[in-house]
């Protein structure tokens, strides 16, 4: 399993993503963590889109909600591709997306065959974790049912073993939602990872790497 999760695109370690895929090349970029807000969907794709033009890659939208109830047709259009690439947003409509498309299964089937490197970013990293709790700090559940027309799922993919707290410090969160929610993981004592901007969890096989920038 090849993982690069991280609080904001490539965090400081862009070098290290190309690493994992091998050399850049297509890549699905998938937005939906953006479907609750219709008139920014379209600039928060190309935002995306450029910075990894600029890294070399090639990338294609994949939207989920064009394979609503169709996991096999997921699964053999991302079979072509070497990477995925999981923009931020709202973490529970992106959950919700996933679990519409069988996202969520195909994933977990591919990532642990090895088959693709998933790449996300903010929401695309948070939803790997074992469950989506605190998140609501940071993300609004309610949401979810108008934009998917399903009830929020508070379950990960759990393909990583703890909570990821992401924009630690950032201008993105200037009400210091994350530091509320690293407060809270830490009074509980629950397995987190605490990441800036500039941070990534990289995994790869059996090894996991906190890299700080």
């Amino acid at each position: 399993m090849r993982l690069f999760l991280a609080s904001y695109r490539f965090g400081g370690f862009a070098d290290r993503l190309v690493g994992l895929v091998g050399a850049p090349g297509r890549v699905a970029v998938i937005p939906n963590a953006c479907d609750a807000w219709p008139d920014a969907w379209s600039s928060a794709v190309m935002s995306d889109v450029k910075p990894l033009e600029q890294q070399g890659y090639s990338p294609e939208v994949l939207d989920l909600r064009e394979y609503a109830g169709q996991p096999e047709r997921l699964e053999r259009h991302l079979r072509t591709f070497p990477m995925v690439w999981v923009r931020g947003g709202n973490t529970f409509v992106l959950r919700a997306q996933f679990a519409r498309s069988g996202a969520d299964s195909v994933f977990t089937t591919m990532l642990r065959e090895d088959a693709l490197v998933y790449a996300g970013y903010s929401a695309g990293a948070c939803l790997l974790g074992p469950d989506l709790h605190g998140l609501e700090t940071m993300d609004d559940p309610a949401e979810v049912l108008p934009t998917t027309g399903i009830e929020p799922l508070w379950d990960g993919l759990g393909l990583v073993d703890r909570r990821l707290v992401v924009h630690l410090d950032s201008p993105t969160d200037p009400d210091g939602d994350s530091a509320a929610m690293l407060a809270r993981c830490v009074a509980e004592q629950i397995p987190h990872w605490a990441l800036t901007d500039n941070d990534v969890v990289l995994v790869d096989g059996d090894r996991t790497e906190v890299l700080r920038g």
